[in-house]
């Protein structure tokens, strides 16, 4: 029967329920039993953040070769790298582009911002945009401190939405908007957040554009002139994490008789090194393809780049690439030679990467490739999924949603008032579950209720996701990938969301049952 059929009797019944609901829950922390309760047994720890999770059904029984990406795929680098980056972009900074000695009094904060946030550079706005394109309020900052909701919605005219035409493009760059997509722009956003806050705070006249490309050029110069690689060179135990479980994934595979192969940006001293520390000497021998120096994605669509190989000391040979040799290196190239010389093509190929657009996008969409993202963050949010913390809160929130949609029809006084009750309750609720992942940010999956932008790119770009290679030692080499099929809003039971596996007991629904 639909809501507005219920009888005034009924509706005088619902509402004294909920609002003994109300009243019990109101001002007071329920006890373990209350919230034994609503709770199934064992629903905190109903994921396991060693687990891979699957987009789409893939079996590996089909795939016959496997491809990597090296850095945060094949190495996992620990997170005192970070600092490093953002210190040495700030100098250069400073000594090169000449900006104010006062910038140095930044360190770099990791808890400030999240992967997969966008930023205006016109608006100097760094914000977490929803899969629908709409900025999630509480959420946009410039420089170190946040933008009220008013403002934002005025910047863009009048909304929450940010057109089509202004979002960040196939690769995450936009005409005024970038997507900050791979790991190693967590100090980016930070340096970038940093100066802007120095420039506000002391009232300096600034080119937004001048300023996002300097910070850009800056972080990029720490890559290109290699100060990052030497850091890394320098102590690999310091920064490179489960190289013994990179190993056992690389030997397991070559023992069941699959094919390997590598691509990466890295240049072949920095990769050779890291192989040597996490694999051995012989590392090489576990691939049949090596490729440095990529240039991913233009290697994924430009056909003019020919390969070229390398020697033991790096250097390059002049002669015709006619085949891909087990053992020998190969840099730059090109995705269309490569298929041409190796006929590994379509499904039985799955390629891992970090990186969604320059790893991962093309090979799906253009090519047919199974592809693996590697989301480091993925550990630490199960965690906090898992909490009891994190449930208890999610399941509030959710029965505070199903009343709402279902009693909002009465408009009375009381009725209003309890409304107005929950709805302040909800939206507070939402924001402590928030701050578990990120105090500015939340977490890189969700805003309040939708996939996060990043959410929808890793859907479409990506089979399989996990925290880390070493995943694939809890699994079988045939093992079949399913994943869950999950309701779409018409086929949701009633109005209340199953979280989960659906598992979750509402609330109060069996006193509510007579008003269905």
């Amino acid at each position: 029967t639909r809501v507005e059929s219920v009888s005034q009797q009924e509706r005088v019944i619902s509402l004294e329920i909920l609002l003994t609901v109300l009243e019990e829950h109101e001002g007071s922390e329920w006890g373990s039993q209350e919230w034994a309760d609503l709770l199934p047994p064992e629903v905190c720890s109903l994921l396991n953040p060693a687990a891979i999770y699957a987009n789409n059904e893939i079996s590996l029984r089909d795939v016959e070769v496997y491809g990597f990406d090296y850095d945060y795929t094949l190495a996992q680098y620990s997170d005192t790298l970070h600092p490093e980056i953002f210190s040495a972009a700030r100098d250069i900074l400073v000594e090169h582009y000449k900006y104010p000695e006062g910038i140095r009094k930044y360190d770099y904060n990791p808890s400030f911002a999240i992967r997969g946030l966008h930023y205006d550079i016109q608006k100097s706005l760094l914000m977490k945009i929803d899969a629908f394109h709409y900025v999630q309020l509480g959420t946009a900052y410039r420089g170190l401190q946040p933008v009220p909701d008013e403002e934002v919605i005025e910047l863009y005219g009048g909304t929450q939405h940010i057109p089509l035409y202004q979002m960040s493009g196939f690769y995450g760059k936009g005409p005024s908007i970038k997507q900050f997509m791979d790991v190693f722009s967590l100090p980016e956003m930070a340096l970038l957040s940093c100066v802007v806050d120095h420039f506000l705070g002391h009232g300096l006249e600034f080119d937004q554009a001048h300023l996002y490309k300097d910070v850009t050029d800056a972080i990029r110069d720490v890559h290109v002139k290699g100060l990052m690689y030497q850091w890394i060179e320098r102590d690999m135990e310091k920064y490179i994490l489960r190289g013994d479980e990179t190993f056992a994934v690389l030997s397991r595979l070559v023992a069941h008789g699959k094919q390997l192969f590598l691509i990466t940006n890295s240049p072949f001293s920095f990769v050779d090194k890291g192989m040597r520390h996490m694999v051995g000497p012989d590392w090489r021998q576990l691939f049949d393809v090596v490729i440095v120096q990529a240039d991913k994605p233009s290697f994924f669509t430009d056909r003019r780049k020919p390969f070229r190989k390398l020697d033991e000391k790096g250097s390059l040979h002049w002669d015709r690439i006619t085949r891909l040799e087990k053992g020998k290196i190969y840099r730059q190239g090109n995705l269309f030679d490569f298929l041409r010389l190796t006929e590994w093509r379509g499904p039985r190929v799955l390629y891992f990467g970090d990186h969604l657009y320059s790893d991962l996008a093309d090979l799906m969409l253009r090519h047919g490739w199974r592809t693996g993202a590697i989301i480091p963050e993925l550990e630490r949010e199960i965690r906090i999924i898992n909490t009891e913390q994190y449930m208890h809160s999610l399941t509030w929130q959710q029965a505070l949603t199903g009343l709402l949609e279902r009693m909002q029809t009465y408009q009375d006084a009381e009725s209003r008032q309890v409304l107005a009750a929950w709805m302040k309750e909800r939206q507070e609720l939402r924001c402590v579950t928030k701050a578990l992942f990120n105090a500015q940010f939340g977490s890189i999956f969700r805003t309040f209720h939708n996939p996060t932008y990043f959410s929808r790119r890793l859907v479409r770009f990506s089979d399989l996701y996990m925290a880390s290679l070493s995943c694939l030692l809890n699994y079988r080499v045939d093992f079949t990938f399913y994943p869950r099929r999950t309701p779409l809003q018409h086929e949701a039971p009633l109005w209340m969301d199953q979280l989960c596996t659906g598992c979750m007991k509402t609330p109060f629904l069996g006193d509510m049952a007579h008003i269905r």
